[in-house]
């Protein structure tokens, strides 16, 4: 059977737990907590050396990195589907993923880290207010994209948009003053409506 190693409420674990419930991939968890942690157990290291989360385990095959996990899950149990079969669309989908590590995750950790896991006087109103604009530029850029579009690769679901679509959940609850963006909302609701995305990602913050 497979095994999810995290932290529900860890945005990169929610990637796979999400993916495994769409497709009703039979999992267990194994909880790795708190916050950074994961680094200070000598046990969850010979699985990952780096200490991050996800991991997992399926059968003897460990596999770290979230997208990666995702990529290969989503191959292995939905090819043609959440993993698509045109190579052009699955690029697209690819794309997004990819923005997602290295556009989206760092200003959305900033917010997470000072909103959530700091005290108000502890906090740096500098870098939160850098960081709430960063994420507002990005969702005029995701609103952009999903133009004429249901989601982020076209008119299907697809990985791109789990990749992308648990900071969604971050960006309308802790990000103030939020441009309308058009586009944007209506894919937001298409998330909302999905049950493994109100089971997996729509939960507290921390």
């Amino acid at each position: 059977m497979l095994v999810v190693y995290g932290r529900g409420t860890s945005s990169n674990v929610q990637k796979v737990l999400w993916l495994v419930e769409e497709i009703g991939l039979p999992y267990s968890s194994s909880h790795v907590v708190p916050p950074g942690k994961a680094k200070e157990s000598a046990d969850y290291k010979k699985l990952n050396p780096n200490g991050l989360i996800p991991t997992i385990d399926e059968d003897g095959f460990v596999l770290w990195e979230s997208n990666a996990i995702v990529r290969y899950l989503a191959a292995k149990h939905a090819y043609g589907t959440i993993f698509p079969a045109d190579l052009r669309v699955r690029a697209d989908s690819d794309r997004w993923m990819d923005w997602q590590a290295t556009v989206l995750a760092p200003p959305v950790a900033t917010v997470l880290l000072q909103v959530v896991r700091t005290p108000p006087e502890k906090r740096d109103t500098a870098a939160m207010t850098a960081a709430f604009q960063t994420n507002r530029e990005k969702a005029a850029v995701l609103d952009a994209a999903l133009s004429g579009r249901d989601y982020l690769a076209g008119s299907a679901f697809t990985m791109g948009d789990i990749a992308v679509g648990q900071w969604m959940w971050r960006y309308a609850n802790l990000v103030p003053d939020r441009p309308s963006h058009p586009n944007l909302e209506a894919w937001y609701q298409r998330l909302q409506a999905r049950p493994a995305y109100r089971k997996v990602v729509m939960n507290p913050l921390e």
